[in-house]
C-alpha cells in the first residue's frame, strides 16, 4: 500500500495518523504541489480532481481524505472505528461533513492564507471559528465526538482542530475541544503532523 500525500496538508496528515494508529505498514511518496507533481497527466490518472492524498491499494487508487478514512476503517478496523448499524454511521457522517466544510474552509483555508496564499482572511477564520464552537459545545457533553468513543469521526477533525493555533485561532476559548485533543493525543499510535509522538499542539 502506498500513499501520495505532501507533509503540510491536514488531510494527508489525518490518513498518515490512522495509519499510525491501526498499524498498517505502507509507502509514502510525496507530492511536490509547489512545483505542480499533483497536475501531471500520471497523477491525474491516480485522481482527476489533482488533489492530495492518494491511497494506492493493489491496482485501485482511493483519493479523498474521507474516502480513505472510510476505507482504512473497513478493511482495518472491523466495526470499532465505523459501526455498521444506520444511525452509527449517520453520526460519524455529520462530523465527516463538519471535517470538510467548517474546519477545512475555515481553518485549513486560514492556515494557508498565513502561508502566503490569498483569499479572505475574516471569512476563512469565522468558519474556522464556527467549526471550533460546534465542535466545543458537542464535547462539552461528551468526551468523544460519537459513539461515546474514538472514531474516524475524531480522526477526521482532529488535524485542523488541533494546528488551529497556527491559523490564528488558539483554542483557550475552546477548552473542550482542548481536553479532547489530548485525548485523541493519547490513543495509542498517535503521531503528530511531523512525525513525532507528541503533542501537535501550541504548549499549554
Amino acid at each position: 500500500m502506498r500513499l501520495f500525500d505532501f507533509e503540510r496538508s491536514h488531510n494527508c496528515y489525518k490518513v498518515r495518523l490512522f495509519l499510525s494508529i491501526l498499524q498498517v505498514q505502507y509507502e509514502r511518496q510525496t507530492i511536490d504541489l509547489m512545483n505542480g507533481e499533483n497536475r501531471t497527466p500520471e497523477f491525474l490518472q491516480m485522481n482527476p480532481r489533482g488533489q492530495v492524498p492518494v491511497l494506492q491499494a493493489g491496482d485501485k487508487y482511493i483519493w479523498d481524505s474521507t474516502a480513505i478514512l472510510l476505507y482504512l476503517a473497513r478493511q482495518y478496523g472491523g466495526t470499532l472505528w465505523l459501526p455498521e448499524d444506520a444511525l452509527g454511521i449517520s453520526e460519524i457522517g455529520q462530523w465527516l461533513a463538519v471535517a470538510q466544510n467548517e474546519l477545512l474552509y475555515g481553518i485549513g483555508r486560514a492556515h494557508w492564507l498565513r502561508r502566503g496564499g490569498s483569499g479572505d482572511r475574516q471569512e476563512a477564520t469565522r468558519r474556522g471559528e464556527r467549526g471550533l464552537n460546534v465542535l466545543n459545545n458537542a464535547l462539552e457533553r461528551s468526551e468523544w465526538l460519537a459513539l461515546q468513543r474514538p472514531t474516524i469521526a475524531d480522526i477526521a477533525c482532529y488535524p485542523h482542530a488541533s494546528l488551529a493555533h497556527q491559523a490564528g485561532m488558539p483554542l483557550d476559548d475552546y477548552p473542550h475541544v482542548r481536553k479532547w485533543c489530548t485525548a485523541v493525543e493519547r490513543i495509542p499510535g498517535y503521531v503528530s503532523i511531523d512525525g513525532e509522538s507528541t503533542s501537535a499542539r501550541e504548549p499549554k
